[in-house]
């Protein structure tokens, strides 16, 4: 039989119990599998080495509860009915326990009975309860924090994506596991309260159905009653304080690595000085006048026989940590006692020159966006954001490490790119960035600010606020998405430092076998490797696609076969995706726009260039050069205006150094050459710069 199923029918089988009458026998056989179920789950508690390994024991708690109330109702039926006609009315198992505890004496049985639900009920319950609802609430609170380190050995490299995904499960478990544990405590308490109403019923009801409907005599009906009642409770209560013990060891059990009985044995008996200091105080009190010896010698002599021990395994302990100084203080190259190498005990001090090519620092009142609760995780949306500019740029960017800075405003945040700030912010969580898309102040209540990465006007205002803006049409913002609109604006920017050597020789590497042959045909012979990545740096610099790489090295391929100019090569490259470029930078209507440069400008740059072949450079006055800003500023302001976002057309011998003029002021502008316009490409004239 499938597992599910047999659990179905054993849950509807306890449900029947509280219905239908049971057997004898029956009650027998359910009664001995109450008990030996809670020893199990006690075991179980008692051997496993942290509380996650046992995560289904909220719902066994459920369980068990359940069937010792069935199990209660089912014999508080049999004892009404047939109590009467002795104390084996309700079976064998209840009549040993009641004659067993009480031995003939109902006081006793009594008594008994209301120090195992004490017990229970205030003791072991209460206390195992209040455990996991501080648990829960501590476990809530580290879990940003503790998501941060994970998502921070992640991006350092540390652990891989499937361990980052199991630590992550691990941690979401045991927030739920003391959450279940804090509800499920309830269930105990309330089973202890059940078990005194039920002890109740049972005896006094018991007495007036013995007495007025059976004609027993007051005396034989309170002995048969209570001895019932005793046993019933008792063979109820001693499962529920096992169970209970076992809760209050499993949320115990939090930060204790091991089995409990190592983990236990190991940390009292960790200082052999209080073992002995037992010794001593157990004989001094087997001597006092009127105190047996006997036993506190004897309890003298197992003290201090454990702490002999331990004091040798503590010697040996100290020798070793003193061998493994020496062999650290001995350095790495250098052997050991044995003429074996000896790694150090510490990592290296050139691991502290590492440096993190990416990385966000938050203030503490930003942790909690490392586990946004509604879905807008600020490490999903980092890795949303790598891979769309790895699909875009044709590599991918560098982890994200994101770690907590003291130093940073409580609701700040600061982006760095190889240790260097790029990038630094403000947001609040609890509000929404809004902004207008002319560029216009907000007619909003709220905190009027600049925009972090753009530095435009905008204001943080609450969310009941979000209609209102919507309905103004204003762009709204989250707040972890101003993080990652910062993030873009400064990876766009520094996309071609994250361009690494190490970052070429993957996507080289990633190549098909025809196009590596091409890669080792030119290289080294006629350029480098590394002159293969200053190209492709040059070509990110301008926000141009590297994902056709093959394309791109067949060009490096034909013009480093006639000049180891890297510029030249550059454009010679940019001519061979002339229809990317085209694609990339075309409107909504598939147009290409352009604004030409004019004439008169083309001639002013081509005379200020100086030096001869490859060895040009530009040497434009001052003067010029601030009537050619204005020129450009105003013809790029006209046409955004019109809603255009055009390129600038150039002559494909000035192109390079009207770029490097153009990025200085406007660096998303993008320039391009005559040749660079595919002949398929449809153009849309918008003017001259003149």
């Amino acid at each position: 039989m499938r597992g599910d199923v047999a659990m179905g029918i054993g849950i509807l089988a306890i449900l029947v119990m509280l219905l239908l009458p049971m057997p004898a026998i029956m009650l027998d056989l359910a009664l001995s599998l109450s008990v030996s179920a809670s020893v199990l789950v006690l075991m179980t508690a008692l051997f496993i080495k942290k509380p996650l390994e046992f995560s289904a024991f909220p719902t066994v708690l459920l369980i068990t509860t359940l069937l010792r109330l069935g199990l209660n109702i089912a014999s508080t039926r049999l004892i009404l009915s047939r109590g009467h006609e002795g104390t084996h009315a309700a079976g064998g198992v209840i009549e040993a326990f009641g004659g067993f505890v009480m031995q003939g004496n109902v006081v006793i049985g009594v008594i008994v009975f209301a120090i195992l639900v004490i017990v229970n009920f205030v003791v072991i319950t209460k206390g195992s309860g209040r455990i996991a609802e501080v648990a829960a609430r501590f476990t809530l609170d580290a879990m940003p924090g503790k998501q941060m380190a994970i998502d921070a050995d992640l991006s350092s490299g540390l652990i891989t994506e499937a361990e980052a995904r199991q630590r992550r499960q691990e941690l979401e478990g045991e927030s739920n596991f003391y959450g279940a544990m804090d509800g499920a405590s309830k269930f105990v308490r309330g089973d202890a309260m059940a078990g005194l109403l039920i002890t109740a019923i049972n005896l006094v009801g018991g007495i007036v159905i013995g007495v007025v409907q059976s004609g027993m005599a007051f005396g034989d009906a309170a002995s048969t009653y209570s001895s019932l009642t005793i046993g019933d409770g008792l063979v109820s209560q001693i499962p529920a304080l096992i169970i209970s013990v076992a809760a209050g060891l499993l949320v115990s059990k939090a930060g204790v690595n091991g089995e409990a009985d190592k983990a236990v044995y190991g940390q009292l008996t960790a200082k052999p000085q209080g073992m002995a200091l037992v010794a001593g105080v157990a004989l001094l009190v087997g001597v006092l006048p009127g105190m047996p010896f006997l036993p506190f010698a004897m309890m003298a002599a197992g003290a201090g026989g454990l702490a002999w021990l331990n004091r040798n395994r503590e010697t040996e302990d100290a020798q070793k940590a003193e061998e493994a100084l020496a062999d650290a203080a001995r350095g790495p190259g250098e052997a050991g006692a044995d003429g074996q190498s000896e790694t150090p005990a510490e990592a290296p001090i050139e691991d502290s020159l590492a440096i993190d090519e990416l990385k966000i620092e938050l203030g503490y009142g930003l942790l909690p966006l490392i586990n946004d609760v509604e879905g807008r995780k600020l490490t999903d949306q980092i890795k949303a954001l790598r891979r769309s500019l790895a699909e875009e740029m044709g590599f991918v960017t560098p982890a994200v490490r994101i770690v907590d800075n003291m130093t940073l405003g409580n609701e700040e945040y600061a982006i760095r790119v190889k240790e260097l700030e790029a990038g630094r912010g403000e947001i609040q969580l609890q509000k929404l960035l809004v902004m207008d898309p002319g560029g216009l102040p907000i007619d909003l209540p709220g905190k009027h600010v600049k925009e972090p990465a753009f530095g435009l006007p905008a204001t943080w205002i609450d969310e009941n606020l979000r209609e209102e803006a919507s309905f103004r049409g204003y762009t709204i913002v989250e707040p972890a998405q101003v993080i990652v609109t910062h993030l873009t604006e400064s990876l766009r920017e520094s996309m071609a430092d994250l361009l690494s050597y190490a970052e070429v020789e993957k996507l080289i590497d990633k190549l098909s076998k025809e196009h590596k042959k091409l890669v080792e045909d030119i290289a080294p012979a006629q350029i480098t490797r590394a002159g293969i990545q200053r190209v492709l740096q040059n070509l990110i610099k301008e926000r141009v696609s590297i994902r056709d790489l093959p394309t791109i090295l067949e060009g490096v391929a034909e013009a480093s076969a006639a000049t180891q100019n890297l510029d030249t090569i550059v454009e010679h490259v940019r001519t061979r995706i002339a229809r990317q470029l085209c694609y990339a930078n075309r409107d909504v209507e598939g147009q290409l726009p352009v604004l030409a440069l004019a004439p008169q400008w083309e001639q002013t740059f081509q005379e200020a260039l100086i030096g001869e072949g490859e060895r040009k450079q530009l040497a434009l006055a001052p003067s010029r050069l601030h009537d050619f800003v204005e020129a450009i500023r105003n013809s790029f302001e006209t046409a955004g205006t019109q809603g255009h976002v055009p390129v600038l057309l150039t002559s494909p011998l000035i192109r390079p150094y009207v770029r490097s003029l153009v990025e200085r002021f406007r660096p998303q502008t993008v320039v391009m050459s005559q040749n660079e316009i595919h002949p398929t490409a449809r153009l849309r004239t918008l003017g001259h710069v003149g």
